[in-house]
């Protein structure tokens, strides 16, 4: 007898979709708690702005070149791979370093993109993590900058960057000339960018001799030319650093800087411009960038010109690390700095404002260490510059506080500001002693303590910037909890309803709570996100106590499992959800458990009854997973392989061609052969396609547009094929490997190596998993090829301990289909090489959405096989994947914990990472299961006949 997967219109059906809507809703808006719990925007408005009257220079030019390293700039022999590279790569930019100014590391924030770094570069702050998802070209709220305190700034380069610095600035205060986002395109030389760059600045100045306007405001003081050079990030991503390209784009950027120099030295005439060049990020040896890989991290800094101090020997102890002494520069100091810190450095060399939102800390604030400037009035300079700096980040901390003192509930300052000195706060007695330090003449003392209020004052914006961090954790702690108790409900017995009078009680408790937090949310102005933060928790633990606790109870008065039985069960899942935690930074746990799951638990808790009859499948079995296992073994900084692409092409017909040939044997219509040749002819046509788009990229001929819209229709075919084919399949195997075929495509088109042939071992694993519950299931109905006999599906639930491990499995799986294709848990982990074959021309959403359809396809095949198995066990739809439901958080839990803003960039941007990532494959779990109970909804399974408990 053959029954249908589910039947979506009843109403358990309903009430799982509504279980599940709410679950993929609440893990989406929690995912934004890890942002307002660490990282708060720091915009304010209404300070009062503070500077310096007169500038060390009359003019600043700042070069950022997007995407530099600082190891690739100062490293000679860095390219030694190629043997036309030079032994300095950038000359000029050396010698400026070693003969007439002052380099160092400039250390960037998390995410390390474009955006945030130049806003950090050129408006001294760091952005809110989550505004790098807001766009890349607008503003999700106004900023001060250097640029729009000058008298005027020329700015060059990407329609990307420069518009934000315009946007909310004074009107004509920034000027700008942008290329078409069209000139970015990753598969022609990207160094033409950077000369365009030079180019327009060449014609401005030329410009300038007929147009006695601009040529007043160019020869005004105060002015800033920005120039954007964006060549070296495009190159990166395409080619990777360590290419003969990223080389010669360096080299390019070297002679760009010469010729600029020399292009406003003879235009002005004089040497009263200072120079900045710098980096919004760096790059991470596989061509991404976003998290805190150190790579990524640390950019180069070199300063002078007017105000800029020369080279100094190197300190005792030595200024430079393991990092920088391949550089050979190790007998001069290396002066490091944050990235925010240049805001305030450029200010103080033209004589503005510096930017309100400022943070940054100018480097010679200490006493003790050399800085960048060499100011004319020498150290009584550098003790009234400091104490701007202690002003602006006083302001900044001063509107904070105010704000939070106005609102919050029992509100506690900040004590080492705060405190009352001579009955006047703290803050402002240090001020005083800093302005007579100064009057008196005593500028090292007066440096030396503007530097300790500088870092009481930043102290003090983090306090007031984490205040309400203890109060979100414990929100969020008990939501997830809360949770996992509310899907536990489902899992239960139904029993008798509360009496209205203790429901009534229950419902007074929660409305009471709820209101309670909303009313001292309203008092203290707190976000909107928090009154839906607290709203998720108070819902799921009403219901709890009104429907679980009952029968929680009952089920454990009927239950003969003792509370030794209890916790060791207990303590076996979360040893796995901790293992499978500890995966995101040690991959090989996933093959571990490969291993745990192919041979450990068949040989230690299967009878040897069950061995000797079914030992073809347990071999099957086996060995898929040892050859799954293989996968998150493998290097995850992988090259471009075309035989690799090609050998995965050729499995995946090969498993196309072997369920055709065993279909075809027992299936009188032929439909679904020919559907099943078409799809296998669409990814030969993709085989060739793509084979001949990589060779021509790697020729460095471009994308052929014919390639392009090829690969396009290919891609869309292929995945649109089984939705609108309306062929009837005969069993769930066949509607599988369909959806398997249709998907092959991508992993064709969007592969770089082995992805592949990881995504045919995933498949085939899966298909066997489905056999092999169905035996552990009902062992008394298997024979030894696993038929059983005819049996209507159940159509309630009850649980089963065993469930626990089926659930188990089933979250194992969705983290295979994500680390094992190659990803490691970070959001830079992507590789963009395959996305060129597609989209050639810079389109961040279109190329990030490509790749998250590559991540979807493993789970198209995950989810139908959970259907499938769902419906092979005789249970009611999702009834597995409530069970993995009450699970997903403990990883959730866990990893937001385990989020941190101190510490090295590359734990901050792990952090992050990990909680993100697991936070949206187990949102996404949920959708896998509505997904597979739909597209499996029409096809016919053969039932079991065991009766189920």
């Amino acid at each position: 007898m053959k029954c249908v997967l589910n039947d979506m219109a009843n109403a358990p059906g309903q009430n799982v979709l509504k279980l599940l809507a709410l679950g993929i809703v609440f893990h989406v808006i929690f995912i934004a708690s890890v942002f307002d719990c660490y990282f708060t925007s720091p915009v304010v408005h209404g300070m009062n702005h503070y500077g310096s009257a007169h500038g060390e220079a009359k003019r600043l030019v700042l070069i950022v070149a997007d995407g530099l390293r600082a190891d690739l700039l100062f490293t000679p022999n860095g390219f030694a791979f190629s043997e036309s590279s030079p032994t300095v790569v950038a000359p000029h930019l050396r010698s400026i370093a070693e003969e007439r100014g002052a380099f160092g590391v400039s250390h960037t924030r998390v995410p390390t993109e474009s955006r945030p770094g130049h806003v950090a570069i050129i408006g001294g702050m760091y952005e809110d993590v989550s505004a790098v998802t807001k766009g890349w070209k607008t503003n999700p709220v106004d900023f001060d900058s250097v640029f729009n305190q000058s008298s005027r700034t020329f700015s060059f380069g990407s329609p990307d960057i420069l518009p934000m610095f315009a946007q909310g600035a004074s009107p004509d205060k920034v000027l700008t000339w942008c290329y078409d986002e069209e000139a970015e395109d990753f598969t022609k030389d990207a160094t033409a960018l950077d000369n365009w760059v030079l180019d327009k600045l060449r014609a401005l100045f030329q410009n300038a001799s007929t147009d006695t306007t601009l040529n007043s405001q160019l020869r005004g003081d105060k002015v800033i030319f920005f120039l954007h050079l964006l060549g070296l990030d495009t190159t990166g991503h395409a080619y990777r650093p360590f290419s003969k390209e990223y080389m010669r784009n360096i080299q390019a950027v070297d002679n760009v800087v010469d010729d600029v120099e020399n292009l406003v030295s003879q235009f002005y005439g004089d040497r009263e411009t200072s120079y900045v060049f710098t980096a919004d990020h760096g790059m991470s040896k596989i061509g991404n960038h976003g998290d805190g890989d150190p790579d990524n991290t640390r950019t180069p800094l070199i300063a002078w010109g007017k105000g800029v101090r020369g080279p100094l020997p190197d300190s005792t102890p030595s200024s430079h690390d393991v990092y920088s002494k391949p550089w050979n520069m190790t007998h001069l100091l290396r002066r490091d700095v944050s990235q925010a810190d240049l805001a305030p450095l450029m200010a103080t060399l033209i004589g503005i404002n510096w930017p309100s939102n400022s943070v940054g800390v100018l480097p010679d604030i200490d006493p003790t260490r050399a800085g960048y400037l060499a100011p004319l009035e020498g150290e009584e300079a550098l003790a009234r510059y400091s104490l701007v700096n202690v002003k602006v980040l006083l302001e900044h901390y001063l509107v904070k506080h105010e704000m939070k003192a106005a609102h919050a509930i029992f509100y506690k300052p900040f004590d080492l500001l705060e405190r009352k000195e001579l009955g006047v706060p703290a803050r402002m007695q240090k001020v005083t002693t800093i302005e007579r330090l100064i009057a008196e003449g005593k500028w090292y003392d007066a440096r030396r303590y503007s530097m300790e209020l500088s870092e009481a004052c930043l102290q003090g914006l983090r306090y007031l910037e984490t205040y309400d961090r203890l109060l979100i954790r414990a929100i969020v702690i008990v939501a997830y909890l809360g949770w996992a108790a509310y899907t536990s409900i489902s899992l239960l017995p139904p029993v008798t309803p509360l009496s209205a009078s203790r429901k009534r009680a229950i419902d007074a408790a929660a409305i009471v709570v709820l209101l309670g937090f909303w009313a001292a949310f309203w008092v203290q102005k707190s976000p909107g996100t928090f009154y839906v933060y607290v709203a998720f928790p108070c819902y799921f633990w009403r219901e709890f106590y009104s429907r679980g606790i009952p029968a929680l109870r009952r089920c454990v008065s009927e239950s003969s499992l003792t509370y030794r039985t209890l916790f060791a069960q207990l303590t076996v899942v979360i040893s796995a959800l901790q293992s499978m935690v500890l995966a995101y930074t040690h991959r090989s746990i996933w093959s571990v458990g490969f291993v745990v799951v192919g041979l450990l638990w068949p040989l230690s808790t299967w009878p040897s009854s069950w061995l000797s009859q079914n030992w073809k499948l347990l071999g099957l079995w086996c060995g898929s997973c040892i050859v799954t296992g293989v996968f998150p073994l493998l290097a995850v900084d992988k090259e471009e392989s075309l035989p690799s692409i090609l050998a995965g092409g050729g499995v995946m017909l090969l498993i196309g061609a072997l369920h055709l040939y065993r279909s075809g044997q027992n299936v009188v219509d032929k439909s679904m052969q020919r559907s099943g040749v078409v799809q296998m002819g669409l990814i030969v046509a993709m085989m060739l396609v793509t084979s001949s788009s990589v060779m021509s990229l790697q020729a460095k001929a471009g994308l052929p547009r014919l390639n392009q819209i090829a690969a396009w229709f290919i891609l869309a075919s292929s995945s649109v094929c089984p939705f609108a084919s309306k062929v009837r399949h005969p069993s769930p195997t066949s509607k599988i490997i369909s959806f398997f075929l249709a998907f092959a495509v991508c992993f064709v088109v969007l592969s770089i190596s082995v992805e592949g042939l990881f995504y045919s071992a995933y498949t085939c694993n899966l298909l066997l998993w489905i056999e092999v519950e169905a035996l552990v299931r009902k062992p008394d109905a298997a024979n030894g090829n696993g038929t059983v006999t005819d049996q209507q599906p159940s159509i309630s639930y009850r649980f089963r301990v065993d469930d626990i491990r089926i659930a188990l499995f089933f979250l194992f799986y969705v983290q295979v289909g994500f680390f094992g294709t190659g990803n490691v848990a970070s959001i830079s982990s992507f590789y963009l090489e395959p996305v060129y074959r597609l989209v050639p021309i810079f389109n961040p959403f279109l190329m990030a959405a490509l790749l998250i359809f590559k991540i979807v396809c493993p789970y198209v095949i995950l989810s139908v096989a959970f259907a499938t198995l769902n419906a092979r066990l005789h249970l009611p739809p999702f009834s597995l994947f409530l069970v993995a439901l009450a699970l997903t958080d403990g990883m959730t839990m866990t990893f937001f914990l385990n989020v941190t803003d101190t510490g090295s960039w590359l734990e901050i941007g792990q952090s992050i990472s990990f909680f993100c990532i697991t936070s949206l494959l187990l949102v996404w779990s949920a959708g896998i299961c509505a997904a597979g109970e739909y597209l499996m909804g029409d096809t016919p399974v053969d039932c079991k006949s065991t009766k189920v408990d």
